[in-house]
């Protein structure tokens, strides 16, 4: 077999790796206060959003087509290809995906271990702007586009990092205070009932459109890799193989679930019933799909978080964990230039190795850095059976179930 075909495959191989950490990485944006209020069973509900990410992954290819487009110069400004991404065959072009993968995922293991809700959109970028720098410099990077847009990793990513939660929890405090306002007088358990049918419904929205979203970052990627090797010409187009493995990807990671994650967003940042779960779901869904609708390539993550806080914000006298909220903050902070130094060292370590054997190298560092933080997580067990106890009763550095402390 040729050794540029290896190499893509390892590439392949990878890229649908960090999207099955990104379905159960992301499981908790959808998923985390229907679980918490008790309006689906834990393994019901991450059944429902995989069934419905799996959908989701193919009613669009906008996202997709800015990952493909829109982080790397893969064209000169005359549009002819980059000559120092082609000189060595595509090479180049694959080890900056390869290595930018690899952080994304090492980046998402990380946080996943310690239960923080960061964003594997931003590990993703993040990973594909250390590689790229490392490799072509500042100025591989496409920060902006052709001048008479908004474009590029300025307006396709960053903008909606900072502007995707503070509307989502503006939508999601105005919709609680709303939903509280209406259904004043009415008996808490009737509201509760109620409202516990309306989250299942507000959940599986935000599952369909996590689907239209995140699902097409690796869709992009693997594109991406595809140009590099000369198997793919279309800049404009996704082939249907890769939407239908990428979309497996994904559902296969959701219906596993991120438990530690679910456990933080609907245990930790408040305690919320149903009417603030349905507002909060009702909100994340309608900011992911227009914003797949519009190419941004948002963080569903900072979306739900957003939504999560704004429903604390919305009802008199709830109770929001601020000390919480800022690890996550924190951790939204650090993710891009993390997972880019992380991406950076993986570029130079496999392009200084070289060829095959560099990509190797590469590959069986992701896969004992993997092996460990899995092997950590076995020390404190989160799963279906203490998703939901008592946060207040858990350790504070992870927050991790009493019931599963050694």
């Amino acid at each position: 077999m040729d050794v540029s075909l290896i190499i893509l495959c390892l590439v392949v191989v990878t890229a649908l790796a960090f999207d099955f950490t990104n379905g159960f990485h992301d499981t908790a944006n959808a998923m985390a206060t229907s679980i918490a209020t008790g309006a689906l069973k834990p393994k019901a509900a991450v059944t429902l959003s995989a069934v419905l990410n799996l959908i989701g992954a193919f009613l669009s290819v906008e996202v997709a087509l800015t990952v493909t487009n829109a982080v790397i110069n893969i064209q000169d400004k005359s549009g002819a290809p980059n000559v120092a991404l082609t000189a060595d065959g595509g090479f180049t072009l694959l080890m900056i995906v390869f290595a930018g993968l690899v952080g994304a995922i090492v980046w998402n293991l990380l946080t996943w271990l310690l239960g923080l809700p960061s964003s594997s959109s931003h590990a993703l970028f993040g990973g594909l702007i250390g590689s790229t720098m490392a490799a072509l410099g500042v100025s591989g990077v496409k920060w902006t586009g052709d001048g008479s847009k908004l474009d590029g990793v300025l307006g396709k990513v960053v903008m909606p990092a900072f502007a995707s939660p503070v509307i989502a929890a503006i939508i999601a405090a105005a919709g609680t205070w709303l939903v509280y306002k209406i259904t004043q007088g009415v008996a808490e358990r009737y509201k509760e009932s109620g409202f516990r049918w309306g989250q299942i419904g507000s959940a599986s929205l935000v599952s369909l459109a996590h689907g239209t979203n995140d699902a097409q970052k690796t869709m992009g990627v693997i594109t991406l890799a595809l140009i590099a090797s000369g198997q793919w010409t279309d800049t404009e187009n996704v082939p249907f193989w890769v939407k239908l493995t990428c979309a497996l990807a994904i559902a296969l990671g959701t219906y596993l679930g991120g438990w530690r994650i679910i456990r933080t967003l609907g245990k930790g940042l408040v305690e919320i019933s149903s009417p603030q779960g349905m507002a909060a779901e009702s909100a994340s869904a309608a900011v992911i799909l227009t914003s797949s609708h519009l190419g941004f390539a948002l963080s569903t993550t900072h979306v739900a978080t957003g939504s999560i806080l704004g429903t604390g914000l919305g009802k008199k006298g709830a109770e929001v964990r601020w000390g919480v909220a800022g690890r996550m903050v924190a951790a939204w902070m650090i993710t891009l230039p993390c997972a880019g130094l992380v991406g950076a060292i993986m570029f130079w370590i496999g392009n200084g190795i070289g060829g095959l054997f560099g990509t190797l190298v590469v590959f069986a560092l992701l896969c004992g850095l993997s092996g460990y933080m899995w092997w950590r997580s076995k020390k404190a067990p989160v799963d279906h059976n203490n998703v939901n106890e008592d946060w207040d009763r858990a350790t504070p550095e992870t927050q991790v179930p009493a019931s599963a402390q050694a």
